[in-house]
């Protein structure tokens, strides 16, 4: 399998025709039609789902999604890796890219980068997020250098450097529901509610061993895997949303917040893979990390 089929692959995946991708690769249409025919070959499977003869139209099949996830994957290591190697010895310039859910304490990476940018302009950083699923899976597939979670850390697999910056959790509802009177929230309040939970409690966590039941003896009625998006499903009156405190702002809203008591949090903690090969701009800020996570220099929770 070449990487330049690959590049192919996606520009029809890309424009949804092997017409236009063949005008933006500057190929012709039976060039680009015979590479993709042989990459089904080779591969054992069909990959699009050719449009009649009055629409140019394709569609991918689910091994072609497949594949358009994985080659995109691939090419960007594969981008990455070259400007690694060709960048000078003398210049530090490059991607750092870190994966983070939704938490104020990316304030650390913030002051990381500000502290390198003076000496290192050329190093550029590329934050995606998503759920601590997402942040381990893409850390696994080499996707990313640093991950942020919370919670407890798989050492055996993982090098962590754990922060002062910690969430506390709670739950987000409506001002006008039955428990928005309480100053926390006990685990019996929730017992009977409907509940909004994060993919990952769902499947069982601290959360879950806190309530001291099973998810499967709770009223779940929607997950989430960032929060942002379960508080709209709880202003809509949908249940109660379990989640850390400072992500949402219910100031001026029909939300609020409500600490679980009693008090479950987490800290934070940048980590990354063991034996990890970092690049050069990765080194240096790994170096301006360890500098900064003293106690003092946590984030500011106001």
């Amino acid at each position: 399998m070449e990487l330049r089929v690959l590049n192919y692959f996606l520009a029809i995946a890309r424009e949804q025709s092997i017409v236009h991708a063949a005008e933006t690769l500057h190929l012709s249409q039976p060039t680009l039609s015979t590479q993709i025919k042989g990459l089904e070959e080779e591969l054992g499977k069909q990959l699009l789902i050719r449009g009649t003869k009055g629409s140019r139209k394709v569609t991918l099949t689910e091994e072609g999604m497949i594949l358009k996830k994985r080659a995109e994957e691939i090419l960007d290591l594969v981008r990455r890796a070259e400007n690694e190697i060709t960048m000078s010895d003398d210049i530090i310039m490059g991607d750092v890219y870190i994966g983070t859910g939704e938490t104020d304490g990316i304030r650390v990476i913030a002051r990381a980068a500000q502290t390198l940018q003076s000496q290192h302009p050329g190093i550029h950083y590329h934050i995606s997020s998503g759920n601590a699923a997402y942040v381990f899976e893409y850390l696994d597939k080499g996707l990313i250098d640093f991950g942020i979670v919370f919670g407890d850390v798989d050492l055996t697999k993982y090098n962590a450097l754990e922060t002062a910056y910690s969430e506390t959790w709670g739950v987000l509802m409506r001002r006008d529901s039955a428990l928005a009177d309480r100053e926390n929230i006990s685990p019996d309040d929730l017992k009977d509610k409907p509940l909004i939970l994060s993919q990952q409690e769902y499947q069982g966590g601290s959360l879950t061993q806190w309530i001291g039941s099973e998810p499967s003896d709770l009223n779940i009625i929607a997950t989430y895997n960032l929060l942002y998006n379960a508080s709209l499903l709880v202003d809509e009156g949908l249940g109660y949303a379990i989640g850390y405190d400072k992500i949402v702002n219910t100031s001026g809203s029909r939300l609020c917040f409500r600490p679980l008591k009693p008090k479950l949090e987490n800290k934070m903690s940048i980590i990354w893979k063991k034996y990890q090969l970092f690049s050069k701009p990765a080194e240096k800020f790994l170096e301006v990390l360890r500098d900064l996570l003293t106690p003092q220099d946590s984030p500011d929770e106001s």
